[in-house]
């Protein structure tokens, strides 16, 4: 069987126009490691073909430069997101939570909220609950227990996602951070703790990858 997609030859990328028949959402487009130049020309092949615009991990001097070409390019600083919307989003059916472990997390929490705002979804967010001071995630249980699915970002040693399992009944995506001291080894005790959850209904994305979370947690909230 032959897989038949379409996609647009650019010589130095390939941009996938068939991203969103497949999968829902436009191929998002990772902006570290591409020239100005490259995210100009595959930015607007994918507005030529009617898809949705999603860079991610971009920063404010090269939307700036985006923004010259593509005028109704918007952005999240705190996401670091660029994006634009052409057609119709699928709503979401339910409520999506965003849960971080502290302050210093919060960044790739926004870039998983804002990933599943531009996605169609309604989002909560609940920040600086880590289990240090577990009385916090407590106060918040009848807000979890309304979620249809729950992302979780936490550095240090990663026992959020976990405890947050336990404690409800919709899936949880856990994101491990690289927030942490030396044995924190840039996220990979998190990452490792994340893996061994005993609390079934936990899947783990990579260090750092608030996209990753966001984009799966949005497959998971379609109607």
């Amino acid at each position: 069987m032959v897989l038949k997609s379409k996609f647009c030859d650019l010589g130095f990328a390939k941009v996938d126009i068939d991203r969103k028949k497949r999968r829902g959402f436009a191929e998002a487009i990772y902006s570290p490691g591409k020239s100005r130049e490259h995210l100009k020309k595959i930015s607007r092949e994918l507005i030529k073909n009617k898809q949705d615009l999603l860079l991610t991990r971009l920063d404010k001097n090269t939307f700036s430069y985006l923004k010259k070409s593509i005028p109704g390019l918007k952005y999240n600083p705190k996401a670091r997101l660029g994006f634009l919307i052409q057609n119709g989003r699928v709503v979401g059916k339910g409520v999506s939570l965003v849960i971080c472990a502290g302050t210093s997390d919060i960044p790739v929490a926004e870039e998983a909220a804002a990933v599943l705002e531009v996605m169609g979804n309604k989002v909560v967010r609940l920040f600086d609950v880590g289990v240090a001071g577990v009385h916090r995630i407590m106060q918040k249980i009848e807000v979890l227990k309304k979620a249809k699915v729950i992302v979780v970002v936490a550095g240090m040693e990663g026992a959020l996602a976990s405890l947050v399992s336990g404690l409800v009944s919709c899936p949880v995506i856990a994101v491990p951070t690289s927030c942490g001291y030396g044995a924190n080894f840039g996220g990979l005790s998190a990452l490792l703790t994340m893996l061994n959850s005993c609390s079934p209904g936990v899947a783990v994305v990579n260090i750092d990858n608030g996209f990753g979370a966001g984009y799966f947690a949005s497959l998971v909230n379609r109607p």
